[in-house]
């Protein structure tokens, strides 16, 4: 017998630690999170000066960021399988593990398809935590509790966005992208130790964890990743001279996702009839059959496409539409990321006591707000770009503050306990599959708008004809965030 083994078991670590020991569990999982989103944002800034290094077009560069979300995005769909199969702690370890490798890696590669695998290794391991803080906070939280604890633990997640890319940006000019990699080793060191202190052995619920149990389910992931790949190509090859390769692509992801809805229906179905026999399916259907889980997915996707889109696009705006250096951008988007982490935090607490749909309403009116007020940022008032950039990213980051907390508690708390690991993945899925598309769809609509207005997107002066192309983009990301108040208001209580 192995001594160490009973020492973390979730009952063990609960009679070591008392009533913290949940709190300690959610600081563990919040670092190692802080650097999967680091990971995930911080490489925006780094673009520019990349594609100049390897010599990229725009459609090229942006598959550091692309790629990586693809690869995030599909592998939330096995966190359920994993935790269940392995238990939090040798996920949890082995996909920190995966993440410093791939910052490693990436530091030290000196062809650009390393530097795109080793994005794509830090996308899978970032996948796998993403979904894990909702699962500890639903679980082991009570209800009037549970704002607090998302509040406090997105208030710790944007501390590293938000000081990242100031960080990040003086790193860029100083040292070049290079030193971005190595920007999440420390946070991966410390979530190393934290988690081997403080993550049980456990499964999701207490239970150990099942090595012999179902399998995983080896066609849908296939599915998920053929689909999620043919629809971003798609909608590159939309910009492209191949409209008929478009065409096809995007079919092709249409019918794959149709495929993958079918084959999870018969796995669900399959389990119902015989509960010891089969595999899980990736992503229970059922759970949409629950209205506010249904309203809930619908503004998770388009929110991901607004914030993992712009998150894209700001950097490359003030770069390239504004002529402003790495460290400038950083510095600019500093303020709007500590307001951030404080709006989070409040908010957390507003989550316990105010409806889901009334704070996510406000932070969608805000973010779209933000957005629209882009446009009036012009060359020809240069002294007011600075304030008026700080301005309105402020504005933004307050319309996000609202929606992180309340979010995913507000669309799962419907859910029986049972299947808050799957709501908390498949939501987070179509979260990251939005910003995976975003991100596709905010550089095709940009270099659209500039080739439209007779412009090129590369490094040089700006133009007034590029920086038309980046408003429009904005603008068609406010129209995105106004259509998803539709959705939000629907997350509201049925009347008793």
């Amino acid at each position: 017998m192995t001594p160490t083994a009973p020492d973390h078991s979730l009952l063990a670590l609960q009679a070591r630690y008392g009533e913290r020991y949940r709190w300690l569990l959610l600081l563990s999982v919040m670092v190692g999170t802080m650097a999967s989103v680091m990971s995930s944002t911080i490489m925006n800034v780094a673009i520019p000066d990349m594609s100049t290094h390897f010599t990229l077009g725009q459609d090229r560069a942006q598959w550091v960021t692309s790629g990586f979300m693809v690869a995030m995005t599909v592998s939330m769909l096995t966190t359920p399988w994993l935790l269940a199969r392995y238990g939090y702690r040798r996920t949890y370890l082995s996909c920190i593990a995966l993440l410093m490798a791939g910052g490693v890696a990436g530091g030290f590669a000196v062809h650009y398809p390393l530097v795109l695998a080793a994005r794509v290794a830090e996308g899978l391991a970032a996948g796998v935590l993403q979904p894990i803080p909702a699962i500890i906070i639903l679980r082991a939280f009570e209800p009037n509790e549970q704002g607090r604890a998302s509040g406090l633990f997105g208030m710790g997640v944007v501390l590293a966005p938000a000081l990242g890319p100031s960080l990040g940006g003086l790193l860029v000019d100083a040292f070049g992208w290079r030193s971005i990699f190595f920007m999440v080793v420390p946070f991966c060191l410390a979530s190393w130790w934290l988690a081997r202190r403080y993550v049980p052995t456990t499964a999701p619920g207490g239970v150990a964890a099942n090595a012999q149990g179902m399998g995983l389910d080896w066609l849908g992931l296939l599915l998920a990743s053929a689909g999620t790949l043919c629809l971003l190509n798609g909608l590159v090859a939309l910009h492209s001279n191949g409209s008929a390769q478009a065409v096809a692509l995007l079919a092709g992801a249409a019918a794959l996702v149709l495929a993958f809805m079918a084959w999870q229906r018969h796995l669900l179905n399959q389990r119902l009839r015989q509960p010891t026999q089969g595999v899980d399916p990736l992503m229970n259907l059922s759970l949409f059959a629950d209205r506010r889980f249904a309203m809930g997915s619908i503004v998770a996707f388009i929110y991901g496409i607004a914030l993992f889109g712009s998150t894209y696009l700001l950097p490359v705006f003030m770069q390239m539409g504004l002529g402003l250096s790495p460290s400038y951008v950083g510095s600019i988007l500093l303020p709007a990321g500590l307001v951030l982490a404080v709006t989070i935090a409040g908010v957390g607490r507003l989550a316990d006591q105010q409806p889901t749909h009334r704070l996510v309403s406000m932070g969608l009116v805000l973010l779209s707000l933000s957005f629209a007020l882009m446009v009036t940022v012009d060359l020809q008032h240069p002294q007011r770009i600075i304030p008026l950039l700080v301005c309105w990213a402020i504005l933004g980051r307050l319309g996000l503050g609202f929606i992180l907390p309340s979010l995913n508690i507000g669309a799962m708390r419907g859910l029986e306990r049972t299947h808050i690991p799957q709501g908390a993945s498949a939501i987070n899925f179509l979260r990251m599959l939005g910003g995976a598309a975003g991100v596709s769809l905010c550089g095709i609509v940009l270099e659209w708008r500039v080739a439209a207005h007779g412009a090129q997107l590369a490094n040089g002066p700006p133009t007034a004809e590029r920086l038309m192309a980046f408003n429009e983009t904005f603008l068609g990301l406010s129209a995105l965030c106004a259509l998803a108040l539709v959705a939000a208001w629907r997350l509201r209580d049925r009347p008793a």
